[in-house]
């Protein structure tokens, strides 16, 4: 299609959502804005917000007044996105749903199937986190269509460029998710884009020219992206092209479920024991109200250097409780304690974060991480990932002697530790909680005799990733520098290995890399000197695997020795047309395909040619 008027970049996120964009009219003109969202505040009140809080209010009919939700382009709406979902939401947790972007991406369960709110009882309305992901873009597309395209249908958000970020630790299968809720709004245009990226590049806009006086060619970067309900780590590389500065992006971590959420769930355990001592128990739901009073007292303390306590009141029950409302207060000390103690504190470099023991039975729900020291986990990222860039160099550099028959010159620097930190994330608004990450970087750098960490200058912590993400729509036009990225890790399908039957034993199976470590979208590949059998006419699975540190496997390669290094990802079950052929094996070579959306395509083609088969995903996660 013609390049649209609007670039639009949406930050569909855990805690929340927001929109930017860049209206290619103004010219050279053009900056990135910010579209305020209308969405309701209080019962029967709308009004703007720079953010869209990630809440779904699922009421039943009674619950609210007659027209007390309706937004400007809807007067009969039967649910509530943003704000007022997330504050009243709160006190009927049972209909609220949250973190619809964590149960995206949870292996776990089915994320078709109407499964939150999480722990409903029978009864309560309920819908699949694919669904509340496209009730989050509606809004965000309604909201648009009514302020900037309703005069003009070509301006309707449908029509635009679009943005939309991810973590960049989203799998394949999450990715296609977020895409089909995508399609759902009729995006015709659509590219996705890692979150980290999406905030170097507001980091990258900020400055314009003047970012090639900040960082230098060898600069390793760490975007620490800590937001309400993830941790995500990614290292960005400085090097010299053509005798200009380029930009790599060479690693992301794994997808924490861990972030500013389950440190209110701390400070609110830490406010429930001293009520404890004081003789007041709290039930299930009075928890949960603490747990967003804590939130409430936490911002309020971190705002202010000043301020060293909070009051913290939630409803009663019963009329034991003296004014119908328990109170308490949070005090800066407590905070400080909570937060840096348990969530920042200082270690070592080859620290690793605590496993907990195995259960044989647990409730369902969010496969939280079981230590939530997010110093331990990065420092566990820096020590894997820093390995692997360095294996991958040895092994290109080795590549490159061959070639050229001449080593010399081709000598490694070996990367120990980030050069430079940009944050991102509400969660680092703290001032308290940014110096703390920059002490742990400096005391690993020190040990390195190596100077101390350059700050990059952050942008909005709320905002830079929707900012980013339109600008990064005008990098694809040509108008600024694009960091180099591809796939955040590599994608293996796992290939049986023939043996005899063992009773108990299941056939061993080896990866086979079809999509490399920062495989560009739009690239494919074709092994056509590897041939396999595929099994045709009857249903079968195929196991997909991912490894986000073997940067140095090409192509083809097939691993012996994987259970550390790779993990499985998803099961996809298919049924392989095959005519008059059922249940046959026939011989097949693979060829591989990175779509411009970021989508992997797997094609599987006869020897003679003259077949092809597509494997789609109709996926079967792993443990269901």
């Amino acid at each position: 299609m013609s390049k649209s008027r609007f670039i639009v970049g949406i930050d569909l996120g855990t805690t929340n959502c927001a929109l930017a964009y860049l209206d290619t009219g103004a010219g050279e003109k053009a900056d990135v804005q910010l579209m305020p969202i209308p969405q309701v505040v209080k019962s029967g009140i709308v009004e703007s917000r720079n953010l869209l809080p990630s809440f779904l209010y699922l009421p039943a009919e009674s619950d609210q007044p007659k027209g007390s939700l309706q937004l400007p382009w809807d007067k009969d709406r039967d649910y509530c996105v943003g704000e007022f979902a997330r504050n009243f939401g709160s006190q009927v947790p049972i209909k609220l749903v949250s973190s619809a972007k964590s149960w995206l991406c949870h292996h776990g369960v089915d994320r078709r199937q109407p499964i939150l709110p999480s722990q409903s009882p029978a009864g309560v309305r309920t819908i699949s986190p694919l669904e509340a992901s496209t009730l989050y873009l509606k809004h965000l597309c309604e909201a648009w269509n009514h302020q900037i395209g309703k005069e003009i249908p070509e301006y309707h958000l449908e029509h635009q460029e679009i943005i939309l970020t991810v973590p960049a630790s989203f799998d394949a299968v999450a990715r296609d998710l977020t895409i089909e809720a995508a399609q759902k709004m009729g995006f015709e245009n659509l590219t996705l884009l890692e979150e980290p990226q999406a905030a170097f590049y507001a980091w990258l806009d900020s400055l314009g020219e003047k970012w090639r006086e900040v960082v230098k060619v060898g600069d390793l970067i760490l975007v620490a992206d800590v937001g309400g309900g993830t941790t995500d780590f990614t290292l960005i590389q400085v090097t010299e092209e053509k005798g200009t500065l380029a930009l790599s992006r060479v690693a992301v971590g794994d997808h924490l479920l861990l972030g500013g959420d389950n440190m209110d769930l701390a400070l609110a355990h830490m406010l429930a024991q001293k009520l404890s001592e004081k003789g007041v128990k709290l039930d299930a739901g009075q928890r949960l109200m603490l747990s967003h009073a804590s939130r409430q007292a936490k911002e309020t303390i971190l705002n202010d250097d000043k301020i060293m306590n909070a009051p913290i009141t939630i409803l009663g029950r019963g009329s034991k409780v003296i004014g119908g409302a328990i109170k308490t207060e949070l005090t800066r000390a407590e905070l400080e304690k909570v937060l840096l103690d348990g969530f920042l504190p200082l270690c070592e470099a080859n620290t690793k974060p605590t496993q907990s023991n195995l259960v044989g039975l647990q409730e369902m729900g969010l496969p939280f991480v079981s230590d939530p020291a997010i110093s331990k986990h990065l420092a566990f990222f820096l020590s894997r990932q820093l390995a692997a860039i360095q294996n991958a160099e040895e092994a290109n550099t080795i590549r490159l002697a061959q070639n050229s028959a001449e080593r010399k010159g081709n000598e490694l620097h070996q990367k120990r530790f980030p050069s430079a930190v940009l944050f991102n994330g509400g969660v680092f608004k703290a001032n308290l909680l940014r110096q703390r990450l920059i002490e742990q970087l400096n005391r690993w750098r020190k040990e390195d005799s190596a100077q101390p960490l350059q700050v990059l200058q952050e942008s909005d912590f709320d905002l830079a990733v929707a900012r980013g993400a339109a600008y990064y729509g005008h990098v694809r036009r040509g108008k600024g520098i694009r960091i180099r990225g591809g796939t955040a890790r590599s994608y293996y399908i796992g290939v049986v290995v023939p043996t005899p039957s063992v009773p108990g034993m299941s056939p061993p199976i080896k990866p086979l890399c079809v999509v490399p470590f920062g495989m560009e979208e739009g690239t494919s590949n074709d092994l056509q000197k590897q041939e396999f059998f595929l099994s045709i006419g009857e249903p079968v699975e195929f196991r997909f695997l991912g490894s986000t540190v073997r940067h140095e496997d090409a192509i083809g390669t097939m691993i012996e020795d994987w259970e550390e290094t790779i993990e499985e990802l998803s099961i996809v079950s298919a049924t392989l047309s095959a005519d008059n052929n059922q249940g046959q094996k026939v011989p097949v070579h693979l060829h591989s395909k990175l779509n411009e959306v970021g989508q992997l395509e797997l094609w599987f083609i006869s020897r003679d040619g003259h077949q092809r088969w597509k494997l789609e995903y109709n996926v079967r996660e792993k443990g269901v």
